[in-house]
Formats: C-alpha cells, sequence, structure tokens
C-alpha cells in the first residue's frame, strides 16, 4: 500500500487554510486557488492522525466527474486539473499534486452546508425518531429507517470551523442567515443537483441517501453575484452512498462512505464531542487500525468504480 499523503508541503506557496481534508493554496492570479485533496480523513468532524492512502486521488477524480456531469445545472469553481495548465508556481510540485489537486475560482463561501437527503438515515433518523421531524420539518409517520422519503427534502446545517461541530437546523433559521432570496437559489438547485445525481447514480446500482453541497458567491462579467458550486462533490466523503443490489428499507444500510469508519469508532468507544484518542492524547488522537484504513480504501474505490463504469 502507498504511503498516504497526511499534509501537502508546497513551500513555495501561500497556504490560506487547511480544512478536514483539503489544503487551500493561493497563486499568483488573485482570482484563483490550489485546492489540494490530502489523504486525510475525518469522522464526526474529527480528523483521524493517520490517512487513506490515495483517497484524495480518489475525491478528485469522483469531483471532477460529477462537475462535468452537472455543469448544465449550475457553474462551478473549477477551472482545471491539468498541471500544465496551471501557473509556473504549481508546476514544480507536480510528483506531489498530480491527481490530488484542481485550480479553481475564488468565491464567497456561503455559510451553510445545504444538505439534501433523499432517504431517512444517520443523524435524520434519529430526529425523527424523537419527533418524527427532520431539521424540524414534519413528515409523515411510520417510516422506517432507510426508508426513501417521498421527494428529497433539502436540510441545511451550520458551517463549522475545523475541530467544531455542524449543527443541523430549520430552514427557517437558514433563510435568517443567508436571506430568503440566497436560500431559494440554493435549496433549489440543491436540489435539481441531488435528483439528477441519485438518477444517475442508480443506472451504476448505487443508492445515493443523501448528500453535502457546498455554494459560493462569485461577481460576474456583467458584475453581478452569482451562485455557484464550491468545494468537493458528491464524494463518498460528502455523500452516503448505498448499494442499490442490497436495499432493504427498515435497518441501516452497507455503504461506500464514512459509515464505516464511524461504526469502528462507536465501536471502539468514540463519543461524539470527545476528541481524546485511545492512545490518551488530547485533541485529535484518533488513529485507525490498518483493517480500518484497507476497508475504507476499498470502499471508496468501489464507489469511483461503480459511478465510473462505462464513462472512458
Amino acid at each position: 500500500m502507498s504511503t498516504a499523503l497526511i499534509n501537502s508541503d508546497l513551500p513555495g506557496l501561500a497556504l490560506l487554510s487547511k480544512g478536514k481534508v483539503r489544503d487551500v493554496y493561493a497563486t499568483s492570479s488573485p482570482d484563483l486557488l490550489l485546492f489540494v485533496a490530502s489523504d486525510r480523513i475525518s469522522a464526526y468532524d474529527v480528523v483521524l492522525k493517520n490517512g487513506v492512502p490515495d483517497k484524495g486521488k480518489v475525491l478528485t477524480k469522483i469531483s471532477l466527474f460529477w462537475f462535468d456531469k452537472l455543469k448544465h445545472i449550475i457553474p462551478t469553481h473549477f477551472v482545471t486539473a491539468d498541471i500544465d495548465e496551471m501557473p509556473e508556481e504549481v508546476r514544480q510540485y507536480r510528483d506531489q499534486l498530480e491527481g490530488r489537486t484542481m485550480l479553481v475560482r475564488k468565491a464567497k463561501v456561503i455559510p451553510l452546508e445545504a444538505i439534501v437527503r433523499g432517504y431517512i438515515t444517520g443523524s435524520g433518523w434519529a430526529e425523527y425518531k424523537k419527533s418524527g421531524t427532520v431539521h424540524k420539518i414534519p413528515l409523515p409517520s411510520g417510516l422506517v429507517e432507510s426508508q426513501k422519503l417521498p421527494e428529497p427534502l433539502f436540510t441545511p446545517s451550520t458551517k463549522a470551523e475545523q475541530g467544531q461541530h455542524d449543527e443541523n437546523i430549520s430552514p427557517e433559521q437558514a433563510t435568517t442567515l443567508i436571506g430568503h432570496e440566497l436560500y431559494q437559489q440554493v435549496s433549489t438547485k440543491a436540489i435539481q443537483l441531488y435528483k439528477e445525481a441519485a438518477d444517475y447514480a442508480l443506472t451504476r446500482g448505487l443508492i445515493l441517501a443523501d448528500t453535502k453541497f457546498e455554494f459560493g458567491l462569485i461577481t460576474n462579467a456583467e458584475g453581478k453575484q452569482e451562485v455557484i458550486l464550491i468545494d468537493e462533490l458528491l464524494t463518498p466523503d460528502s455523500s452516503r452512498y448505498w448499494p442499490a443490489s442490497s436495499y432493504a428499507p427498515g435497518n441501516s444500510q452497507p455503504s461506500f462512505d464514512k459509515q464505516y469508519l464511524r461504526d469502528w469508532l462507536v465501536h471502539s468507544g468514540f463519543k461524539k464531542g470527545q476528541e481524546s484518542g485511545p492512545e490518551g492524547h488530547e485533541g485529535e488522537g484518533w488513529s485507525m487500525e490498518p483493517s480500518v484504513v484497507e476497508g475504507t480504501k476499498k470502499r471508496y474505490e468501489e464507489a469511483l468504480k461503480m459511478l465510473l463504469s462505462g464513462t472512458q
């Protein structure tokens, strides 16, 4: 197994931010940023100490596929993944960046996690069992775990800083946060993106149970603010994919996403909000066992293979 790239090392570029997975660098163009997908992995908003080798390359390949497939719905921040087309200061790091980097347009991030749920699972299922609602949205009674919802549901959450926890909020709270007009644009586009992606995924034997989009604002050629799609897109890091062949509502489903890692963490004694690891370190002290690294890697690679089958 190859070595995981935990931290990018580009001393000639200014590091602007380091997220749970991506390192973002400035470039010689004031309008363009360099996104580098590391092999870090997070669960419950905690970044694990060790990574999953080549995970960043898998995420990048899946994002590039979806950016191209869904570009007719909404403009995106994607410019190029070809290092030869990137600024000179980037090309010197080809060996480190090949397959895991994108040049993107700089945008003002809309402070909302735009989550769309087509099936009731995860935190949505936990809330529904208690109150019959998801993000305070009333749902029909009698739903069972993993059941397909009558219509995809836009369920926003706050966008937390690293180390903090995203918080599920109601549509009313989200509207207050970003304004009615912007909320309508984001929610409409998110539902449209989800529906088209879910329809396609099903033709490849995958159920897209839910996903998270991120949006930003740019000033277009007419000098007006325009909403665009940013960050990653429909990867196993930001989405819940289930194999359609074994789908059976009424229980949790096997998945090609981080649920496998989450389940291992919980089984190992992890509690959400408790970042101290088994080694006794404070903060981000959890390390995956080799079998969990390999199991996670295989699930991500299988999702990539299924999504792109017959497209290349």
